[in-house]
C-alpha cells in the first residue's frame, strides 16, 4: 500500500508547476514511509523495527502537512488530493496499529 501511495504522490507531483522545494519535500517523506517500512521488515531487533516503524509514522505525518498545505494552497485538483490524503491517513492508522502492537509484544517477552 505505501508502495502505490508513493507512486500515486510522484505522479501527482509531476502536474504541480512551480513550487519546487515544496514539492520536493512532499516526494521526500512520501517516498521515505514505504522505505522506512521496508526497513522494518529487516530490522535488527525489536526495539529497530519500532524505531523504523515510529520513521514511517513521522514521514507519514509530514507527507499529511505537505498534502493539506497543497489543498489550502489550492495547487492540486481538491479530488486528488482528497483520495491521497484519505491513503495517507489509512496508512498512518496501520503503523500507529503495527507500533502499539510491537510496543506491547516487546513488553511482553
Amino acid at each position: 500500500m505505501s508502495m502505490d501511495f508513493a507512486i500515486k504522490v510522484l505522479k501527482m507531483c509531476d502536474g504541480i508547476k512551480g513550487h519546487y522545494s515544496l514539492v520536493n519535500q512532499l516526494k521526500r517523506s512520501a517516498t521515505s514511509i514505504g522505505a522506512n517500512i521496508r526497513e522494518a521488515n529487516y530490522a535488527h531487533s525489536r526495539p529497530d523495527f519500532i524505531s523504523k516503524l515510529q520513521i514511517a509514522l513521522k514521514e507519514c505525518y509530514e507527507t499529511e502537512y505537505w498534502l493539506e498545505l497543497f489543498q489550502k494552497a489550492e495547487t492540486v485538483k481538491g479530488i486528488e488530493l482528497s483520495d491521497l490524503s484519505h491513503d495517507c491517513g489509512t496508512i498512518r492508522r496501520m503503523l500507529i496499529s503495527s507500533v502499539n502492537t510491537a510496543k506491547q509484544n516487546n513488553q511482553t517477552e
